[in-house]
């Protein structure tokens, strides 16, 4: 025999007993993952009085080879919120271009320095700084949560329109009610599963394998993302300070096989590629030194259903290539705000103000794909022959055109056109 329902108001807490949950909150919009993206809309929104939560898988943000750049059409947007000169405080180093190293040749692609701008570098900061800055600013807000170790598990949906998440804690289950969900959630978008929507894959993947090597006194200091290439090899190489952070692509699939020749090899592979390693890649001694990273670049047709809207990753997996997905990420973010606050704060929120922010962003978003990925097609190609690498007739072009020359400075500076915030989003609720 069933158990008879109680009556109202009862109703709900009955239900969520049965299944387990410990909790029943309600916001206007939950977003889901702390990343750049998520953790900067959340303070966007925060400011200007929404109701927000912001959801994180992880326990704290402590993992390693995060992308950690920052470009200069995002300090642009810190210092329109006042918060530049605290950013630059926190220890960083800057690269002021992005240098290609075939052998003896050395090319110089994205001179920011021909930006006008008063950021005219990518500024290099770890992320686990950069995300605790964000969340701490927007803490001070009365409509900002943070909830740290939440795994996301069901979109809540009613007739066609989502209308939340659970998510598990070690207590139980907990529902977040909200007018909108936002994923944010990265590459591997738990979000972007849940609702059923499937990217489309642009260029060949690839695997990278990121590992540090020590930095000595007597290094020069890289004022530069640089780029090394040598027959079927490629490596991508980041001054962090006091160690060089080493991404090492490799053709998608053959991590078994790179594992089973040994890490020795794989020590005279990277000295082949960048010489004056030498001296130090001993210190690569165990592959537990050592993270795998499957890189694609895709996107999704439809970033959006009724109540759900996708961005950063989640919407358009960048290939690190270029250094422009957080730069993109961001700016998806800052559309965001500027399109959804007022309908947001007026309770008129429909799917074609969710529609109006990838109009906004698409054509900027494949544009930087397209560009990365005449790279990485190179690159691939490099690899899997074990030939040299040549960059694409485009790319030629531009180094010998002084005026369009600067189409990719731009694209990985600013991601195109750069995003605004909009002015009546700098005038924030008051703080607590």
């Amino acid at each position: 025999m069933s158990k008879a329902l109680p009556e109202r108001p009862q109703v709900q807490e009955f239900f969520a007993q049965q299944e387990n949950i410990h909790e029943v909150k309600k916001t206007t919009c939950c977003i889901v993952g702390a990343g750049p993206a998520g953790a900067f809309l959340a303070l966007l929104l925060a400011r200007q009085g929404v109701p927000t939560i912001l959801l994180e898988a992880h326990k704290d943000f402590a993992r390693e080879f995060r992308g950690d750049t920052i470009h200069p059409s995002i300090l642009e947007e810190m210092q329109k919120l006042g918060l530049a000169e605290r950013l630059l405080q926190l220890p960083h180093t800057r690269a002021y271009n992005v240098q290609f190293h075939m052998g003896e040749r050395q090319l110089t692609f994205d001179d920011f320095r021909r930006l006008k701008s008063p950021y005219p570098y990518i500024m290099k900061l770890s992320q686990v700084r950069f995300l605790n800055f964000l969340v701490e600013e927007a803490r001070q807000y009365p409509h900002f949560q943070l909830v740290m170790g939440a795994r996301v598990e069901r979109l809540l949906e009613e007739e066609g329109n989502i209308r939340g998440v659970r998510y598990r804690t070690p207590e139980g289950e907990v529902e977040v009610q909200a007018a909108l969900t936002i994923g944010a959630d990265g590459r591997f978008s738990w979000t972007r599963r849940l609702a059923h929507m499937a990217p489309i894959t642009l260029s060949p993947p690839l695997d990278f394998l990121w590992f540090h090597l020590p930095r000595h006194e007597s290094d020069p200091h890289s004022e530069a993302v640089e780029l090394h290439f040598a027959p079927g090899m490629f490596i991508i190489l980041l001054d962090r300070g006091d160690k060089w952070q080493v991404g090492c692509a490799i053709s998608k699939g053959t991590y078994q096989q790179v594992r089973q020749a040994g890490i020795d090899a794989l020590q005279r592979e990277v000295e082949s590629c960048v010489p004056w390693f030498a001296d130090r890649v001993e210190h690569l001694d165990s592959w537990k030194q050592v993270s795998l990273l499957s890189i694609e670049s895709s996107r999704l047709e439809r970033w959006h259903r009724p109540g759900l809207l996708l961005i950063g990753d989640a919407a358009h997996v960048m290939s690190p290539i270029g250094s422009v997905g957080i730069n993109l990420a961001i700016q998806d973010a800052i559309a965001a705000a500027n399109l959804l606050t007022r309908p947001l704060l007026d309770q008129t929120l429909s799917e074609s103000d969710l529609a109006a922010v990838q109009r906004r962003r698409e054509l900027r978003t494949r544009i930087a794909q397209g560009w990365v990925g005449l790279i990485q097609q190179q690159i691939v190609k490099s690899l899997n022959a074990r030939t040299p690498f040549q960059l694409p007739p485009i790319a030629r072009l531009l180094l010998r055109a002084p005026v369009i020359g600067t189409i990719p400075t731009r694209i990985t500076a600013l991601g195109g056109w750069q995003e605004h915030i909009q002015p009546r989003l700098l005038r924030p609720a008051p703080k607590l």
